[in-house]
């Protein structure tokens, strides 16, 4: 539905960012793309009437300041790693990949089951998947494109046939202070996943970029827990475990950063922004994202939100709303699709992709997780 600049690091990966397969100095260079898509929602849902005493404001307010009504929390006895794992056994199995298949895993969270060791590990560990090298990355909401970057870059130069695993999976209900209104509302629990692999040369991903404003950094964090501030009976007092965030001046910096990428990643890439056809975003605030929209001058574009029911699910939103629109039959077989994402760091990353079609677009559910199934949005 149709509804950045002081000093920065910025890694810009643009055009066909992996050629057709050919030998440069002995090493292979081939087009990859998303082969399968996969979705884990806790199945216990929380209204806003269930969130909003606490928080010290109404449903009707939620609903005008976010677009969010609902959001999935995750059982007491489940971590990060178990959301993963589940997000990614629906993704190998629409791809039609084995776990032992894998030579890579990258789980991108800011809500590990642990400091050490990586979630990534643990998720190696349920999957069976032995041949896989497994470790996490931290870029907070942007997490999930930097991750698709990341694995997309390694598989470009790997001989043969050899797959990846991308998973978004945070637990952010964990680390909130539930009185704050300012983040409380906003934040469920969820992963996505996707199965990277081969592709033919005229799909697949070609163009990402990564943009990093480290000089504001202090907008979104977890004050204490780290070797700068460990944890101890004072920051418990203060409440400084709980995440924090400046919301208006996030707000600017999505508004003053988010379409100078995207219009930055379009031009390296040599693609006119009418050839975009859908744009699947960081599900942080349906408000500011209608606000943003037409800043991005993609007029061909379909705008995906799933928000309403599933709330910002941080680095797992992208994965999570890619998996559902896929399954609704969103995606025709060759469209553009603009995954971005943007979070703390402060970060934005952005990824261009030639839709290519699944080799099983309706698998069988994995029975382990069948008493908690994806919904249409």
């Amino acid at each position: 539905m149709h509804p950045m600049m002081g000093r920065e690091t910025r890694a810009l990966l643009a055009g066909q960012s992996c050629e057709p397969p050919t030998l440069t100095s002995g090493v292979v260079i081939r087009s990859i793309g998303i082969l399968g898509t996969g979705a884990y929602l806790p199945p216990t849902e929380i209204s806003n009437e269930e969130i909003a005493g606490r928080a010290g404001v109404t449903d009707e307010w939620i609903v005008r300041k976010t677009g969010i009504r609902s959001r999935r929390r995750a059982d007491p006895g489940q971590a990060t790693s178990d959301l993963a794992a589940a997000a990614a056994v629906r993704a190998l199995e629409q791809a039609g990949v084995g776990p032992e298949e894998l030579a890579y895993i990258v789980v991108a969270t800011s809500t590990p089951d642990h400091p050490q060791p990586s979630t990534a590990s643990i998720v190696q560990h349920r999957l069976g998947a032995v041949n896989a090298a497994a470790f996490d990355l931290n870029a907070v909401c942007s997490g999930f494109v930097y991750a698709l970057t990341v694995a997309q870059r390694m598989l470009c130069a790997e001989p043969g046939e050899r797959y990846g695993l991308v998973i978004g999976a945070d637990i952010y209900s964990r680390i909130l202070d539930h009185s704050d209104r300012r983040t409380a509302i906003l934040f469920g629990d969820g992963a996505g996943a996707v199965v990277l692999g081969p592709a033919p040369e005229d799909r697949g991903i070609f163009a990402t970029s990564l943009l990093t404003r480290g000089d504001q950094h202090e907008l979104i964090g977890v004050p204490a827990g780290g070797s700068r501030t460990p944890t101890t009976a004072r920051t418990l007092d203060e409440g400084l475990q709980y995440f924090r965030m400046d919301g208006r001046r996030v707000r600017e910096f999505v508004q003053d950063n988010l379409p100078g990428a995207v219009g930055d990643l379009l031009a390296g890439a040599g693609l006119d922004p009418r050839e975009v056809r859908h744009v699947v975003a960081h599900q942080a605030n349906a408000v500011m994202l209608r606000e943003i929209w037409p800043s991005l001058g993609l007029p061909g574009a379909d705008f995906h939100l799933a928000l309403e029911s599933y709330g910002n699910t941080g680095a797992a939103s992208v994965p999570v709303t890619l998996d559902l629109v896929h399954r609704d039959g969103a995606f025709a077989d060759g469209e553009v699709v603009l995954l971005t994402g943007f979070g703390g760091g402060m970060s934005v990353g952005s990824a261009l992709t030639r839709w290519l079609p699944t080799r099983h677009a309706r698998p069988a559910r994995n029975p382990a997780y069948a008493a908690a199934p994806v919904r249409s949005r």
